[in-house]
């Protein structure tokens, strides 16, 4: 996952929207998102080769997802990352429970952020052990930290916010994370990449050799506890291959 924008308690009928992007080497297997066999409360994508996942949430809306921090000269971790989001989803702990018990292993992980929910809270955390509850706002998360001064974070975040003031369609949201434009040179992050990868990854949704969004991914969460959960996935051709769409209705919680 390379970009999640999100509105936490900021609009009248929803307490969580979420509007996510997913980029990952096309040739790495994916399941949509679906109820998992093996955790029948889990709604969200999986990672097939890991066991994984990105994002997703529970049937009692906990909420989890995550995107890698980009930094070349770092070393690869021995777990993958996404078992971070499948652990908190298959779990009873509260966020700040499983980011305590996760501090003496994060050098296992590669770098990553991790946003955290339990139905009234939200917790932002990285693999450098920061973590913080977040206050009602709306912020974005790329590959850099929470609300990093990208382009694509800064673009996404006002549009995001422009839509507070009426009800967002997800075909809105959809649109939101469609936009292929590339940020210009001097605006571009470093990140120890090539400028010529670094601009190709600046856009929100991106598409070169090999690599790409794999999945556009829509939440809107009310007040009142109905959850829509939408996917929209992408082949390799940077194309539109299916949408995927659960209701789900929370008694209590987020």
């Amino acid at each position: 996952m390379c970009l999640i924008l999100f509105a936490w308690r900021s609009h009248p009928q929803h307490k969580l929207l979420v509007a996510a992007n997913r980029d990952e080497f096309y040739a790495r297997p994916t399941a949509a998102a679906h109820f998992w066999e093996d955790a029948p409360h889990i709604l969200a994508g999986r990672d097939l080769e890991q066991g994984g996942s990105w994002l997703g949430v529970t049937r009692d809306g906990r909420f989890a997802a995550l995107t890698n921090i980009r930094n070349p000269r770092s070393a690869a971790g021995s777990h993958s990352r996404g078992l971070l989001v499948r652990n908190f989803l298959d779990s009873c702990a509260t966020p700040e429970q499983f980011l305590q018990a996760l501090q003496p292993t994060l050098e296992q992980y590669s770098p990553f952020n991790l946003l955290l929910g339990d139905g009234e809270h939200i917790y932002y955390s990285n693999s450098e052990g920061q973590s913080r509850e977040l206050r009602p706002g709306i912020y974005g998360l790329s590959n850099g930290p929470l609300d990093a001064p990208w382009p694509k974070v800064i673009s996404g975040k006002q549009q995001l916010l422009e839509m507070m003031t009426h009800e967002p369609q997800p075909d809105c949201l959809f649109d939101l994370l469609s936009d292929r434009q590339q940020a210009s040179e001097d605006s571009l992050p470093d990140t120890g990449l090539d400028a010529g990868l670094e601009k190709h990854l600046s856009a929100r949704f991106i598409h070169f050799d090999g690599y790409g969004t794999r999945c556009s991914t829509v939440m809107t969460h009310t007040h009142d506890g109905e959850i829509q959960f939408l996917e929209r996935q992408f082949d390799h051709t940077g194309q539109a291959a299916q949408t995927v769409g659960y209701s789900l209705q929370i008694s209590a919680g987020l």
